[in-house]
């Protein structure tokens, strides 16, 4: 099941807080600790807490720290965008909202407000927040004033937006007029069928702002009334004529805008407020920022019935325009908006249904941002020693900057102390070498032990100690008996040296688990919205049956341990019983070896490429396959198949591949590509240490 749900809008004004605090309440009926956040909140002045956050950990009772309910200010995420710093928003975002996925049963996730220009930024920061939060969403839009058409227009509009990148829950249409309410919705089913649709009519007391926002927007000194400052405003008028005009121009629920000077509008309006004969008035303004004389302050201070008198600086004209550019909001201490908020929701929302979509709902999607933030929780849990044999590389320092900035692993270079130092001092690398173990084969307390242990487990095969002194000044050899007696963890290797270099050692001492007859690799294939294992892409050239199997059920295992749902496609050329051949006869023979040996594994072989991704191919060609479509570990059937497939991946799609990781081994040894780059061996080395917890 979901552990969130992200509530977004497509424009302004959408009335989304009615439906958050209709949220809120109904997840907290079916669930004890429901967390709330926002991943971008509105640039705050004065140390102001944002209105949203406040609202609703003070109503709901929430025990969230307020820093841990949001990620940004809006202004901090645009200034990362402009350093071209995208990745690192999308990363503190998915690391705050881990954070409270942890320590809550559920939790509530409302997007932007839509409240500046550049709407289109944000629309597109909603649908990659809630992606790469891998929760579905509502969307929520708002109908005043629009005809049924333009609000089944917009509603498809934003539902063919996200939907290709996120999964839609709900549509809630908003402030709609109540006469359309019942149309609206039969022809939003229609026209949007399988998601849930809500259409909740506009609320008048819920489009009125209050008195205390006035005050608040024009930064007012409450003369009288504070404690009425939550009444509506439902119009405004100016008292600039004479008192006996201006009484006829009152209405219930308005607000007096008046200069400060003008005693008699001042008095006139507040004797009309208690009097049977005219309407209560809301509040009054006082412009210019004039305030009346000391006898007509004290004339109001003695009257029984007062109403918020405010005044502030500017002129008429100005505070005027001002009051009415106001968007009414809902805030922590207006309970009677919250109230009708969370009632009107229940009222017009199946909250049930809506709730049970929630609770059922589980999302296939898994994004490349989403696996590392896991690798890298998972590998901080255990840190592990990892050795880098290839200490004078670029890229390893690099890499080795990053890892050790982010304290997941224990890192020991091998090479000489003086000459990693030089390097990275000329390459201007950020890299604490007194929080790094730096070591040189032949200068090592422990080579001659290695050395011997060396000779012992090779003597068979006619080494003698001579050879293994050699084979130990060797960086590699060296390296992997580190691994072997236990002075690190794992090792990871490849930059530079060949894969037959980085392998043989392990091959010669590591050697295989038990069971394992064949080592082989996978690459974690970091697609747009979806992470694919692939196999085998490295190592062997022309698996046999028996062995193509065994790479897929160790593939298969591999992928469940980081956390992928394995389902495991078996390519060739044709799929199903359709092709014949040598080859496709391979692939089927492993395919049912698999079978046999576990049973449990979902798995569909001979399936073509297309078929294993594509779920409109995958039901044409194989209808009532688990697999077909919905591949999430593709075994291929010889290492030119492979390794050709996933580099032409990786480039034509810009997806991130990290590996080769290699399974099999009784320690975890994997090799780097020679084309590597420092993220490629940052991620590898995080997945080595993971392995090694295992062990």
């Amino acid at each position: 099941m979901s552990k969130g749900i992200y509530v977004a809008t497509i424009e302004p004004n959408s009335g989304k807080s009615v439906v958050v605090l209709g949220l809120m309440r109904m997840l907290l009926g079916k669930t004890a600790k429901v967390g709330y956040f926002r991943p971008i909140i509105e640039d705050l002045n004065n140390g102001k807490m944002d209105n949203h956050i406040s609202t609703i950990l003070s109503y709901f009772e929430i025990d969230i720290n307020y820093k841990k309910t949001f990620a940004f200010t809006r202004n901090e995420v645009l200034d990362l965008y402009n350093q071209g710093k995208s990745g690192e928003v999308i990363d503190h975002i998915i690391k705050k909202y881990k954070n409270l996925e942890e320590r809550f049963d559920f939790v509530l996730v409302e997007g932007t407000d839509f409240s500046h220009e550049n709407s289109s930024i944000e629309l597109d920061l909603n649908i990659l927040i809630s992606k790469n939060l891998g929760i579905p969403v509502i969307i929520v839009m708002q109908g005043d004033k629009k005809e049924p058409k333009e609000i089944v227009d917009n509603g498809q509009l934003a539902y063919d937006t996200f939907k290709n990148d996120v999964n839609v829950l709900s549509i809630i249409a908003n402030k709609v007029n109540p006469d359309d309410l019942s149309t609206l919705k039969t022809l939003l089913k229609e026209r949007i069928p399988n998601t849930g649709i809500t259409v909740i009519p506009k609320i008048p007391n819920l489009a009125c702002p209050t008195v205390k926002e006035v005050v608040d927007s024009l930064d007012g000194n409450v003369l009288f009334g504070k404690e009425m400052l939550n009444n509506l405003i439902e119009s405004f008028s100016v008292g600039a004529m004479q008192l006996r005009n201006y009484l006829t121009h009152l209405k219930d629920n308005g607000l007096v805008i008046t200069p400060g000077d003008r005693a008699d509008i001042i008095l006139g309006a507040l004797q009309a407020n208690i009097s049977k004969n005219y309407p209560k008035i809301s509040g009054i303004i006082l412009t210019g920022g004039l305030i009346p004389e000391e006898p007509i302050l004290k004339l109001i201070e003695g009257l029984s019935s007062v109403v918020p008198i405010i005044s502030v600086s500017g002129g008429t004209y100005f505070v005027t325009n001002k009051i009415g550019s106001i968007k009414p909001k809902i805030y922590a201490d207006n309970i009677e908006k919250i109230t009708t908020s969370i009632s009107t929701f229940e009222k017009h929302a199946n909250t049930d249904k809506l709730a049970e979509r929630l609770i059922t709902f589980e999302s296939e999607r898994f994004t490349p941002r989403m696996f590392q933030y896991n690798l890298l929780q998972r590998a901080l849990k255990n840190k592990k020693h990892i050795v880098l044999p290839e200490g004078y590389d670029e890229r390893i320092l690099e890499a080795a900057a990053r890892l050790i900035s982010a304290q997941v692993v224990e890192l020991t270079l091998i090479g000489e102390a003086d000459k990693i130092k030089e390097r990275i001092e000329k390459l201007d690398i950020s890299l604490d070498v007194n929080a790094i173990n730096i070591v040189s084969p032949t200068k090592s307390p422990h080579f001659d032990d290695y050395v011997n242990t060396y000779y012992e487990l090779r003597k068979h095969k006619n080494v003698n100690l001579a050879m293994a002194r050699d084979a130990m000044t060797d960086v590699s050899y060296f390296g992997t008996m580190m691994i072997y007696k236990g002075h690190a963890d794992g090792m990871v290797s490849g930059a530079v040296n060949t894969t037959q270099h980085t392998l043989l050692p392990a091959l010669q001492f590591i050697k295989t688990k038990p069971g394992v007859n064949i080592v082989s690799s996978i690459f974690f294939m970091c697609l747009e919205d979806r992470i694919s294992v692939f196999g085998d892409c490295a190592i062997n050239p022309n698996p046999n049956a028996r062995e193509l199997a065994e790479i897929a059920i160790s593939s298969a295992q591999t992928a469940k341990d980081f956390g992928i749902e394995p389902k495991v496609a078996m390519l060739s050329y044709s799929s199903g019983a359709s092709g014949k051949g040598a080859d496709v006869e391979k692939v089927r023979e492993a395919t049912e070896i698999v079978k046999a040996e576990v049973p449990s594994l979902k798995i569909e072989g001979p399936i073509q490429y297309d078929a294993a991704v594509d779920m409109r191919i995958g039901k044409s060609k194989l209808p009532d396959s688990e697999v077909a479509g919905r591949a999430s570990v593709l075994i291929f059937p010889d290492l030119n198949t492979g390794n050709n497939t996933y580099k032409a991946v990786q480039r034509e799609t810009g997806a991130l591949a990290i590996g080769p990781v290699l399974q099999g081994l009784n320690k975890p040894v994997n090799d780097l590509s020679r084309g590597c780059t420092a993220d490629d061996i940052y991620s590898t080395v995080i997945i080595t240490a993971i392995q090694a917890q295992d062990i």
